[in-house]
């Protein structure tokens, strides 16, 4: 479809996260209307009989959507409510709380769960040659798909630390799916092209000198789901809008970034 967009003269792109699992909220597994008006209705509703057997019955009617056989593909990564299950998936909670191997008890297991505040969740719902395919599509550029996570806070995708030192050492230097040089351009030049940033992406006359130094043998993304805080190894120096703002992967205090708006932009 984007090939046949692109032929026909239409400047389409996409873009991914080199991630075969997603991480994002429990309650994602429930129907949206269950938490209309809050959590306080989300719990009458799941203490209302029939009300909870029509959420378990549109849960099921998701998994089999998915074409999933249980819930073993959803992983905790931080359950605050019992921390001893982090890193356990919902198959094997559901059996530690005493419950026969079905999906229906799955989902009650679920619902008990996202009842007691929820958790942070790791879904393996994605396929690596999925991954790797796409990312081999010319215009196809790479996105952390994260805002800036808070140090030390919370339990966010790896993909907020590691995205880019990911492809860099993992699917070029090591799997070599692409080349150095085109990854490099989907991250600068193509990036920026699309976004209509006319002095960015390229290291050129009268722009703006944004530059990265990194070690192609060391670098490395050392985010995970279950210890996603990490910094990626290999980068020595990072140039902001001509400042220097790391030196040997540590940071000077300096601030020079700014947000960077293109041509759509209104102002009031």
């Amino acid at each position: 479809m984007v090939k046949e967009a692109r032929t026909n003269g239409l400047d389409v792109t996409i873009d991914q996260y080199p991630y075969t699992a997603s991480s994002t909220n429990l309650g994602i597994r429930l129907p949206d209307w269950a938490f209309a008006g809050g959590n306080d209705s989300l719990k009458s509703r799941l203490n209302t009989p029939l009300t909870r057997v029509q959420i378990k019955k549109e849960m099921l009617a998701q998994l089999a959507g998915y074409k999933f056989k249980n819930y073993s593909y959803a992983v905790v990564a931080n359950y605050p409510s019992d921390t001893s299950m982090n890193g356990k998936n919902i198959s094997e909670i559901n059996i530690l709380m005493g419950r026969k191997r079905n999906t229906k008890e799955e989902a009650e297991t679920i619902m008990d769960m996202v009842e007691k505040g929820g958790a942070q969740m790791i879904y393996n719902s994605m396929n690596e040659d999925d991954v790797k395919n796409i990312m081999k599509y010319p215009f196809s550029m790479f996105g952390a798909d994260a805002g800036v996570p808070v140090p030390r806070k919370g339990m966010p995708h790896p993909r907020g630390y590691g995205t880019n030192a990911r492809v860099l050492g993992k699917y070029v230097r090591d799997e070599k799916v692409i080349t150095m040089e085109d990854a490099i351009r989907r991250m600068t030049s193509l990036a920026a092209q699309k976004f209509g940033l006319t002095d960015r992406g390229l290291l050129l006359p009268n722009y703006a000198a944004d530059i990265v130094i990194f070690s192609e043998s060391e670098v490395n993304d050392m985010a995970t789901f279950l210890k996603p805080h990490a910094y990626s190894k290999g980068f020595k120096y990072v140039i902001v809008n001509g400042e220097l703002v790391l030196e040997q992967e540590k940071h000077l205090g300096i601030k020079s970034g700014k947000a960077l708006y293109g041509p759509a932009y209104l102002t009031d």
